[in-house]
Order: C-alpha cells, then sequence, then structure tokens
C-alpha cells in the first residue's frame, strides 16, 4: 500500500492502521482510571517510597521514554503497550505540575495557564501540519509524535486544573469531581445531539477526564481530615492498576482474533 493510499483511507474514518484504540467505553473507563493512577502513584512515590518529586521524576521519565520508544517502534496497536505508556505518561504529567507547584513555587494559576497555551499551541501546529486532528488518523510518526506531546500536555494540565478547582478555591475533592463529571456529561450530550464536531468533542472529554480522575485519585486517597476518605495511595493505586490490567487483558484477548484475521487476509 502507498503513502497516499494509506493516507485516504486513514482520514475515512476508523482504521486498522492507526496506533491508537477506537474511544469505546472501556477506552474511557481505563483513561479515568490511568489518571487516578496518575495522581495516587505519583504520591505514592515521591511520599511514600521517599523518592522524592526530583527522584520521582527522572525514573517515571526514563520508564516512559522506553515505552514511548516501544509504542513508536510497534507496527499496529498493541493495548499493553499503549496502556502502558498512558499510565507512566499520566504519572509524568502529575510530576511535571507538581515539581512545577511544590519544588518552585509556581502558583496552580499560572500552570494552568501555561498548559492549557501549550496544548493549544500543540493542537495549532498539528492541525497545521496535518490538517486533521482525528485520532483515527494517527498512522505516521509525525502524528503520533503529536498524538502523545497533546496528551502529555492534558495530563499536566489536568493535574493543575484539578487542584486548583479542588483546592485553590476550597471546593473539596468530591465537589470537584461531580463538576468535571457535568462537564464531560454536556459535552458528550451535545455531541449526541448535534451529531457532529466528533474531533472537538473527544479532545475536550479527554483533557477533562484528567481533573476527574485527579479528583476521584485524591478523594480516595487523601486522608479524612482533608476532604478525601483514607484509602491512601497504596490502596487505592493498588485497585485501579489491577482494574487498568484486567480490562488491557480483556482488550488483548479480544483483538488477536481479529488480529489474526487480518494477517491471513493479508
Amino acid at each position: 500500500m502507498t503513502t497516499s493510499t494509506a493516507e485516504t483511507v486513514a482520514t475515512r474514518g476508523p482504521s486498522s492502521m492507526s496506533k491508537v484504540p477506537e474511544p469505546t467505553l472501556v477506552f474511557w473507563i481505563i483513561k479515568i482510571l490511568a489518571t487516578t493512577v496518575g495522581e495516587t502513584f505519583a504520591d505514592f512515590l515521591a511520599t511514600n517510597l521517599n523518592l522524592g518529586l526530583t527522584n520521582t521524576t527522572y525514573v517515571m521519565g526514563a520508564l516512559l521514554a522506553i515505552a514511548l520508544v516501544v509504542q513508536f517502534r510497534s507496527v499496529r496497536h498493541a493495548p499493553s503497550i499503549y496502556w502502558l505508556a498512558v499510565v507512566l505518561i499520566s504519572v509524568v504529567g502529575t510530576l511535571i505540575t507538581d515539581n512545577l507547584t511544590d519544588n518552585f513555587g509556581v502558583s496552580l494559576e499560572t500552570t494552568t495557564i501555561v498548559f492549557a497555551a501549550a496544548l493549544l499551541a500543540t493542537f495549532i501546529a498539528w492541525y497545521a501540519s496535518e490538517k486533521t486532528l482525528s485520532i483515527h488518523t494517527i498512522t505516521s510518526t509525525r502524528r503520533e509524535a503529536f498524538y502523545w506531546l497533546t496528551i502529555l500536555f492534558t495530563f499536566a494540565l489536568g493535574t493543575a486544573a484539578g487542584d486548583l478547582i479542588a483546592e485553590g478555591l476550597n471546593l473539596g475533592y468530591w465537589v470537584s469531581a461531580l463538576i468535571f463529571a457535568g462537564a464531560i456529561a454536556l459535552v458528550a450530550g451535545s455531541h449526541i445531539i448535534a451529531r457532529r464536531g466528533a474531533v472537538f468533542a473527544f479532545w475536550i472529554a479527554y483533557i477533562l477526564t484528567r481533573p476527574l480522575g485527579a479528583s476521584l485519585g485524591d478523594y480516595l486517597s487523601q486522608p479524612r481530615h482533608d476532604g478525601g476518605l483514607g484509602i491512601g495511595t497504596v490502596g487505592t493505586s493498588a485497585v485501579f492498576l489491577t482494574a487498568i490490567l484486567a480490562l488491557v487483558v480483556y482488550l488483548t484477548v479480544q483483538k488477536r482474533p481479529a488480529s489474526a484475521e487480518a494477517a491471513s487476509g493479508e
């Protein structure tokens, strides 16, 4: 298949050539679970294991780099590789924001604005280069690079915005989670009613799931006197990582028959 033919097929709609999964219900469930883990596991490594923010950032950054190399080198979408990269980038995105606020004293308002601007600039550059922001067209290295850079900024922005709403405005974790869940429902409902703007709706929902996950993670893990349930970062991370693993195994098993059928038809 030539490059031009591949691009034509990719722009028509969902394609098996895309390196990222379809936004199904399972996709969104794992995404929210991964965002929650990004919040709680980062706190677990930095605090419970006494690695500190700086050392934790170095370790997780190195693991993320390895995971992304494997992801970029893979020919087709592989659930295990893809979701490992998402979990790691969730942790790293959280750590970037935490480093700026805790180690360098940058306010949550500033980090929210900066990461929002960085995300917008990435979208503009992506669209100017590729003329599309659709995840169904992630079929080249350049588009995949734009995709993962966008994902990183959504996690960093979501962490800053989630903390700003929950802590900076003193609304609490549970109220913040309800606010972001309501915003996601509004976006989804508007898309279903209007039947247009799928790409825009996807990215808005993707951005909002990060602060939703961060608020849920803090609500479950933080002590009761701080407005949480007191489950702790260890328990919360363990439960959510187990759930992610189970769903990824399900997706991998489900994908095998389709992959075998596609290979036999080549």
